[in-house]
């Protein structure tokens, strides 16, 4: 259901305004973020739509097609909610951004959440929810900043509001994306840019279902590696602040320093951010074979070097690379479970992907969830 219709239906009057924003696939940058990196995202055609409309009162009214449970605060007791209605804590962090970032509001406000992203599959709903509610509420409270302003204040909303320390990706893809066009972020420098691909291109993703019982300590061990990495390296070179401001070669010289493990762990994300710099080139060419070969390049380097994939995701890349009309392949977010993205041209179909999901099957007793769509324009009002 529209969230307009769905605002109708709960609340009884139209909106006022209305705002929507996409979903995101991280395209190529796995790790890189945290190490001050470069990593590139693609925002999809499905997002998070939001219709809101000012009270009478001080009362803050959340209403969702997709959640059973209406949530409600007010102003001037902002606080996360819990249990069922912990769902809202997005938009109401973004509320509690909005007013510590000066916004004016003399009274609350209902809104009407409507998704038409697929639950689980690694999308972001959370970054999409963010930015289509931080926009619908800076208009109907006349505030306004920047694009990149509403991408950071998204992210503070998460990590301090929420509590999930992510980074910058998710909002930013959400806010600068583009149709037919990738968002590439310097996460050192937190700066954005947009790169044009090739149209026609087409994603495919196939989620596992699987996550690792271990998966939070996973990341939190590959963060650790990541900074004690750094840390012996600046025993040589002092002025480096992050692993992005290394090389490959560098971190080979001192791989007796470092030890086996550190030293795949930098080599990965020192090889990852070439492979980002190199894919902008590529793209730039449209050259996709050798794009699509990038993106494989870059699971068998999680695979092998951070070691953050499982063996789902393995047999699905396998099965993708071979596939007509594949040109690449790769785990996409995090890891340890998850999600693998494809990216195809227009030849490859859903008998393509039956078959794959046939085989995976076969495999390993259940089917992945397959979701197909193509790249999408960033948050924006709507009404």
């Amino acid at each position: 259901m529209a969230s307009e219709t769905l605002f109708e239906d709960s609340f009884g009057r139209a909106p006022e305004k209305v705002a929507a924003a996409p979903g995101r696939l991280e395209f190529i940058g796995n790790h890189t973020d945290y190490n001050g990196g470069l990593v590139m995202g693609v925002a999809v055609d499905r997002g998070v739509t939001c219709a809101v409309a000012r009270r009478k009162d001080d009362r803050l009214v959340f209403h969702s097609g997709e959640m059973a449970v209406e949530a409600r605060s007010k102003i001037g007791d902002i606080v996360p909610l819990s249990g069922d209605a912990s769902w809202a804590n997005y938009a109401l962090g973004v509320f509690d951004q909005l007013l510590k970032a000066g916004m004016q509001a003399e009274t609350g406000f209902d809104m009407a959440v409507s998704t038409t992203l697929p639950f689980g599959a690694g999308m972001s709903s959370s970054a999409a929810f963010e930015l289509s509610s931080g926009l619908a509420l800076g208009a109907l409270y006349g505030f306004e900043q920047s694009t990149a302003d509403w991408a950071r204040l998204g992210r503070r909303a998460e990590n301090h509001f929420v509590g999930v320390p992510c980074g910058i990706l998710d909002q930013g893809v959400s806010a600068f994306g583009l149709k037919d066009h990738l968002v590439r972020i310097d996460c050192k420098e937190e700066s954005f840019a947009r790169v044009r691909l090739p149209e026609g291109l087409h994603f495919w993703v196939f989620n596992t279902g699987v996550k690792h019982a271990l998966l939070d300590s996973l990341y939190a061990t590959r963060h650790k590696e990541c900074m004690d990495a750094l840390k012996i390296l600046q025993q040589s070179e002092p002025s480096l602040t992050c692993l992005a401001d290394t090389t490959p070669d560098v971190v080979r010289a001192q791989s007796e320093k470092l030890g086996p493990v550190l030293t795949k762990r930098a080599l990965h994300v020192t090889e990852e951010i070439a492979r980002v710099q190199k894919m902008q080139e590529l793209l730039g060419s449209g050259d996709l074979t050798a794009a699509g070969a990038l993106l494989t390049a870059s699971h068998e380097s999680s695979r092998d070097l951070f070691e953050n994939s499982v063996p789902e995701l393995d047999f699905l890349v396998e099965q993708l690379r071979t596939a007509p009309g594949v040109y690449g392949c790769r785990l996409t977010g995090g890891g340890f479970g998850g999600a693998v993205m494809a990216v195809t041209g227009p030849s490859f179909g859903e008998n393509d992907a039956a078959t794959v999901s046939k085989a995976y099957g076969e495999k390993f007793d259940h089917a992945p969830s397959v979701f197909h769509t193509l790249s999408g324009d960033g948050a924006r009002l709507l009404d």
